[in-house]
């Protein structure tokens, strides 16, 4: 299980590109997390409706309710256009932070 402090900073960027692909609810996403990660790494529910809200207030997302399903309406997100050139710029950010971070951690095999 890797620490939750290293990829707090890439929360929103992981549930970005998670909905990037389609519009998903929150359990959904939980769950994708977990299984893309092989449950190296689980986000709380807590953290992860904070990742949704601060996401909402910047415009990178907004939400939907869905029908009526196993006793609710769903709460979807999807993301905006303003989301996929957010997202685009944080992957770009982030290749180039692996390329630096590999500079000192290469060879410690």
């Amino acid at each position: 299980m890797i620490r939750s402090d290293i990829i707090r900073g890439h929360l929103e960027s992981i549930i970005l590109r998670l909905i990037y692909e389609n519009d998903q609810y929150g359990y959904e996403i939980s769950k994708q997390i977990s299984l893309r990660t092989e449950s190296r790494f689980q986000i709380k529910e807590a953290t992860l409706y904070a990742v949704f809200q601060r996401l909402e207030k910047k415009g990178l997302i907004e939400s939907y309710y869905g029908k009526v399903s196993h006793g609710g309406k769903r709460k979807y997100y999807r993301i905006t256009m303003l989301g996929k050139a957010y997202l685009k710029e944080t992957a770009r950010e982030w290749e180039e932070t692996k390329e630096i971070i590999d500079l000192f951690m290469e060879g410690l095999d």
